[in-house]
């Protein structure tokens, strides 16, 4: 079976109108091979994880990895808050003509449409994806902790909740909350690696009350200076994430059996960063910390 979408390249554009750019024909099997190399692209840990699933699992998670990733990377790429807005208008649409009409935009929507019959996947993570972007697009500070969780439940969280409908076999509750956890760490994850790019953005995802507890100062993590207090307040937040990797981590013995350990690979691979910024003496301005394959 062949279904109809828009020819897509390495980056998709996804700015024009739902019905203003040329359809094509792809095959599921052709959009499968795309999600595969996103997924490939942007993240070593899951694409190797992901390897180790049973079919069709292993296709479902491409196409939703595929579908949150792209996203997320085309609202860092647009080069205005205007282009962003838009980008997020056109996708709050499409991803209704999706769930509503089985209307794909783009090429990774077809194995996407495939996972969401398959496994009953609902419209509303999706939609809080898209909030997060949103918040993100609206706030470059965050006072607490509790704003950052909620962005990142929004941005990762809802990745595992998604995740947990296709990984798990019934509605474990353990399984699910930690599959969400486990986003919401990934997430974490992430802004301990690119505090100084985001910086340079003039955005700061560490709660402002911890840079308050520990008395670094605003002005510094935009200069860029690791002193002790910047020492403290990284380890803080690299304990924080640890704890949330331990709530995952018995919440994945709930999981199928044929599912655990590419989980279990992805759960270890991805607490690496945090151990390379231990080793290169928290220190995250520059480059993201070397983490290698093979741990």
């Amino acid at each position: 079976m062949r279904l109809s979408s828009r020819e897509d390249n390495e980056t998709e554009n996804l700015s024009g109108s739902l019905t203003g750019i040329p359809l094509v024909q792809v095959s599921l099997a052709q959009s499968i091979e795309r999600c595969q190399k996103v997924v490939a692209t942007y993240d070593y840990a899951f694409y190797w994880g992901f390897l180790l699933l049973p079919w069709p699992k292993r296709a479902a998670m491409w196409a939703v990895y595929a579908w949150f990733r792209q996203k997320d990377e085309q609202i860092d790429g647009a080069e205005s808050q205007q282009a962003k807005q838009h980008l997020l208008q056109v996708w709050f649409q499409q991803l209704e003509a999706m769930f509503s009409c089985g209307q794909p935009a783009i090429t990774t929507d077809i194995a996407l449409l495939d996972a969401i019959e398959r496994y009953q996947l609902t419209i509303e993570p999706f939609k809080d994806m898209l909030r997060g972007q949103q918040m993100s697009l609206d706030l470059d500070r965050y006072q607490t902790w509790e704003e950052v969780r909620l962005y990142c439940y929004l941005v990762g969280g809802t990745v595992g909740l998604v995740s947990a409908s296709i990984l798990s076999d019934s509605a474990e509750p353990d399984s699910c909350e930690a599959l969400i956890a486990f986003g919401i760490a990934m997430q974490i994850t992430n802004i301990l690696q690119d505090v100084g790019a985001d910086a340079r953005q003039g955005k700061i995802y560490l709660p402002l009350e911890d840079l308050k507890r520990f008395r670094y100062s605003v002005k510094d993590l935009f200069r860029a200076v690791t002193n002790r207090e910047w020492t403290a307040l990284i380890s803080y937040e690299i304990q924080r994430a640890r704890a949330l990797y331990k709530q995952v981590e018995v919440g994945l013995e709930k999981l199928p059996k044929d599912v655990l350990y590419p989980m279990w690979a992805a759960w270890a691979l991805y607490q690496q960063p945090l151990k390379a910024s231990e080793r290169d003496g928290f220190n995250t301005f520059g480059n993201r910390p070397g983490v290698p394959l093979l741990w």
